[in-house]
């Protein structure tokens, strides 16, 4: 039994710590068991740290809880992934919140190239489930790490589509890894763990509660590239996950759906309010991704912009100035309102003379 795994469990159970100080931890003292040696003044001397944090650490003793885990780990062969690990999927490592553990059964690359995860409603419609099959039948033989969340509905159709297009897809559950939920799903999960895997931050008897899942969504937004919503309502677990994605500064594509639909509303939603771009082809995600060599398109020559109006020259001049800009900076720069700055940027887009890109980047085509 490693001293290392039993400081790193004992650190990710620890009351009032969580993963944002663990974090700081472990980045300041360089490992969990340097954490557990730390003396007061050290602690003390963090940003947001005090006596009740210092207390925690020092009077942790639920060894017991610790000891069962690594039991069920070496039963199982479960691979626990520390914050500090280098197979720890650094994408999500660079949030501000990731687990300080990671409890895995699999073989897929955790920091694959090329990540995405794909999320949705429970009850999706015949609608749903045909696009999130048709954009995973496009993906084939691209080598993309296809994420979700092991759940019913689109989550479940996107790792099976997976499986069958030859595509390593791994899920994040909202429990433990001592049981498969909702347990229809064993079968497909037990082919995941030998083209993919199954992935928790959670002890491995932890039951599938409901304020487990919104824990579970940040995983699915952390650790990929892009989050694709294929059909949820305005409100519901693929909301969450979107806007954590926003907060993470990842990218998120919406599937548009007919005005009026229940479905529908929460990516129409995410669209209209720039939470999202729209999802129109696997074509132009690929490019918006940077993914497809074979996208990359001559700059267009300064003189053949002398019939722009004189708001497009302006996003021009910006744009000019750096290879990539953001929005915020480009809003900012222009002074224009939120409605002008997006009609403005939406006339380039389409005489493609501008290009978005990834993390709300915009730049000359």
């Amino acid at each position: 039994m490693s001293q290392d795994l039993i400081s790193q469990i004992a650190l990710s159970i620890t009351p009032n710590i969580g993963s944002v100080r663990a974090k700081a931890l472990v980045e300041h003292f360089g490992s969990a068991e340097n954490v557990f040696a730390a003396s007061k003044q050290d602690i003390l001397s963090l940003e947001n740290f005090g006596a009740t944090h210092y207390n925690a650490i020092k009077k942790f003793d639920d060894y017991t809880t610790v000891d069962k885990e690594i039991a069920f780990i070496e039963k199982y062969k479960i691979q626990p992934l520390f914050i500090g690990d280098k197979n720890y999927p650094q994408r999500l490592r660079e949030c501000y919140d990731p687990p300080t553990m990671l409890y895995y059964k699999g073989n897929a690359d955790l920091n694959h190239s090329k990540v995405i995860s794909i999320v949705g409603t429970r009850s999706y419609t015949a609608y749903g489930k045909e696009t999130t099959e048709k954009i995973i039948e496009e993906l084939a033989g691209r080598n993309i790490l296809v994420v979700s969340g092991l759940a019913i509905g689109i989550d479940i159709i996107a790792h099976k589509e997976a499986l069958k297009n030859g595509l390593p897809t791994v899920g994040v559950m909202g429990n433990g890894l001592k049981t498969i939920y909702p347990p229809n799903h064993k079968a497909t999960a037990a082919e995941m763990i030998t083209h993919g895997g199954v992935l928790t931050e959670l002890l491995h008897d932890t039951k599938p509660d409901k304020h487990n899942f919104p824990k579970r969504n940040r995983i699915v937004a952390g650790m990929s590239d892009a989050t694709i919503v294929v059909e949820t309502a305005i409100k519901g677990g693929s909301m969450i996950t979107a806007e954590i994605a926003n907060n993470y500064n990842r990218d998120v594509f919406a599937i548009p759906g007919r005005l009026g639909d229940e479905k529908s509303e929460g990516c129409n939603y995410l669209i209209q309010n720039n939470k999202a771009f729209l999802f129109h082809s696997i074509k132009d995600f690929l490019f918006m991704m940077g993914w497809n060599e074979q996208s990359k398109t001559p700059k267009k020559q300064m003189q053949l912009f002398y019939d722009l109006s004189e708001d497009e020259k302006k996003i021009v001049s910006i744009l000019k100035q750096k290879e990539q800009t953001h929005i915020d900076e480009i809003a900012i720069t222009s002074g224009f309102s939120a409605s002008k700055l997006a009609a403005t940027m939406l006339q380039l887009e389409l005489q493609n003379i501008i290009k978005a890109l990834p993390g709300k980047m915009y730049a000359l085509a």
